[in-house]
Order: C-alpha cells, then sequence, then structure tokens
C-alpha cells in the first residue's frame, strides 16, 4: 500500500494536468506490457513497425517493465496543459547530481550497461535522453496526439464537475478502483508499502495519462510535487476508428457535412482541429457546429483559450439509431 498523508492545506491544492512527455515515457513502459488484445492493441500494432531504433533501445534502458522510473523523466507541468517541448526543457534544468541520485537508483534495481556511462556524464546524459524523447515522440506519439489530448480533456472537465459537485471525497471515489482518500490520507493499493507526507505547501497533483493503464503511478519523493497518474475516462474510445455517417439515414436528414461533424465528436474536439480532420475551412465548419448546436446535438464548453465541442447524449442516440444495421446471414 502506498499512503500519501495530506495536510489541510495540501487538500486546498490539489490541482489537475496532462503531460506529453508524461505519455511518451509511460508508453515505453506501455510497449513491454501490453499485447495486441489490451485497449492499447490498435496503437501497438501501428507504431510497431517503426518503434524500433536507438532512441527506444536508450529509453527501455530508463523505462523498465515495471518498478521504479527515475523520476526526472516526468516533471510535474505547472499548468493544466503544457507542451511537449516545456516537458524536455524541464528535464534538461534537472540538478546533476539529482540525475546521478535517481539512475544510481535505477541502476541499482534493474542493472543495464549503459546507466553507468550516463552517470558519468549527467549533462550529456541529458542531452542523449531528451533527444531520445524528442525522436521517439514524433515517430510514435505525435501523429495521435491531438486525439490523446482531447480524451484527456475530457476527462478533466468531468474531474472538476466531480470536485465541483461533491467536494474531494466524491473526487477520489471514482477517480480508480486503486486509489482512495479517507481521514486525509490518500492511498493506493500496490503490491508494496510506501508512506510519504509531502514538503508543505506543494499540494498533490493527479495527472490522467492514457499509457498507464490499468493501473497508474505516483511520484512522492522530494524536490517533486507529489504526483498520482490514473487512466482517464474513455480510454477505449481512443482508438476505435470514428462511424461512418455520410451514408446513413442521418445524412439524409442533416446532410453529410453534419453528420460527419457528429460522427468525429466522440472526443471534444476544438474547430480548428475539426477543420484539419474533416478538410472543411474554420468558417463553413462554425456555421454547421451553430446550427447542430441550436438543434441540440452538439454543445460546447471552454478549456482555457479553447472552445471545445462535443456531442450531446441525444447527438450520439441519434448517430446511434442511424448506424446501418448488418444484414442477417440467410444462407
Amino acid at each position: 500500500m502506498i499512503t500519501i498523508r495530506l495536510s489541510t492545506d495540501d487538500v486546498s491544492r490539489i490541482r489537475f494536468a496532462f503531460s506529453p512527455v508524461w505519455e511518451a515515457v509511460t508508453s515505453v513502459r506501455a510497449l513491454s506490457n501490453n499485447s495486441a488484445r489490451s485497449v492499447h492493441g490498435p496503437w501497438l500494432r501501428k507504431i510497431g513497425p517503426i518503434a524500433a531504433g536507438d532512441d527506444l533501445m536508450l529509453l527501455r534502458a530508463l523505462i523498465p517493465p515495471v518498478s521504479y522510473i527515475p523520476d526526472f523523466l516526468t516533471p510535474a507541468p505547472p499548468r493544466r496543459s503544457t507542451s511537449f517541448e516545456s516537458g524536455l526543457a524541464a528535464i534538461s534544468a534537472t540538478p546533476y547530481e539529482l540525475v546521478v541520485q535517481e539512475l544510481g537508483k535505477l541502476h541499482h534495481e534493474h542493472p543495464h550497461p549503459v546507466l553507468p556511462e550516463l552517470m558519468a556524464d549527467p549533462e550529456r546524459a541529458l542531452d542523449r535522453i531528451t533527444g531520445a524523447l524528442d525522436s521517439y515522440w514524433r515517430r510514435t506519439i505525435e501523429p495521435d496526439w491531438r486525439r490523446m489530448r482531447s480524451l484527456l480533456q475530457d476527462d478533466l472537465a468531468f474531474r472538476l464537475d466531480e470536485l465541483a459537485a461533491g467536494g474531494v471525497e466524491r473526487l477520489f471515489r471514482n477517480l480508480h478502483p486503486s486509489i482512495r482518500f479517507s481521514g486525509g490520507r490518500v492511498e493506493i493499493d500496490r503490491p508494496y508499502s510506501c508512506d510519504g507526507v509531502p514538503q508543505p505547501g506543494q499540494g498533490l497533483l493527479l495527472v490522467p495519462c492514457v499509457f498507464t493503464w490499468p493501473a497508474g503511478l505516483s511520484v512522492m519523493a522530494a524536490p517533486y510535487v507529489p504526483t498520482i497518474t490514473y487512466p482517464p475516462r474513455g480510454l477505449g474510445r481512443l482508438w476505435e476508428s470514428q462511424q461512418d455517417a455520410s451514408e446513413s439515414p442521418l445524412a439524409d436528414l442533416v446532410g453529410r457535412t453534419r453528420a460527419a461533424i457528429m460522427s468525429h465528436l466522440d472526443l471534444p474536439m476544438s474547430t480548428t482541429h475539426l477543420s484539419h480532420q474533416l478538410g472543411i475551412s474554420a468558417p463553413t465548419l462554425s456555421v454547421h457546429l451553430g446550427i447542430l448546436r441550436a438543434a441540440g446535438v452538439v454543445d460546447s464548453r471552454r478549456d482555457g483559450r479553447a472552445v471545445l465541442y462535443y456531442r450531446t447524449p441525444i447527438g450520439t442516440q441519434l448517430l446511434t439509431l442511424s448506424a446501418p444495421t448488418p444484414l442477417a446471414d440467410t444462407a
């Protein structure tokens, strides 16, 4: 059991964020621990032919299939949403003595011939590590990042609503089956024991993370912000192909373009994202979205400076009911 003891001040400082660097790091572990039949099977099949490389060999040495990952590889995002480049910059700024200390701990638990080499020159080690993460990211994660980001934004909106509606107790009750909050303690069901008290004033950071499925990770050691990751809601939707509604009865009713918009909104998207996906100009798309919103099948919410559009339950029901019915086998 992992236990994180929180003061009243820490509880008041609970916040959420997501991080593309966390996704890159945890995806390396997912490559080792997931099969083609797992929830990430479609992603594994897609990146299988292009995943291997010198960068992945280095990252596998740093990110073993189980147990400890050096904490400096997963810096706490300072805001709800940050860029991949800012995450790399945070890793690059890690004090050299901390790099050596954490790589030494990793080498003690999971010996690897490259680790002493990295510890001998931490400055060059950080350059090699960030370079490997950058090339790996561009090859395996970046092509799908827009969709991952939409899923993570959707999860954050739900969690913040839960917090507003029922407070911290309700938030943790629905966060993940292995995570509990009771009496000022967060308890995480794990096969090992760890009891920590965060440094005063840092609060607790909760990070939805696609590739930590089915469990999660925790960061507790100073000087880091105490952090817990968890799989986001609706993860099963992430790799599903969008339903083609262009030839459905719904298309006859609302038109092919509006039916296509509705079918793409299985995850919240901005007009920029939708425009890219559908090849429709932003002004034209805005007109269609306004009509769909007035009809009650699409709605929107603000996320920072962006406005995200999503399908309402009525819209989902219409799309589902209009899906072509497979012909019965009469042979």
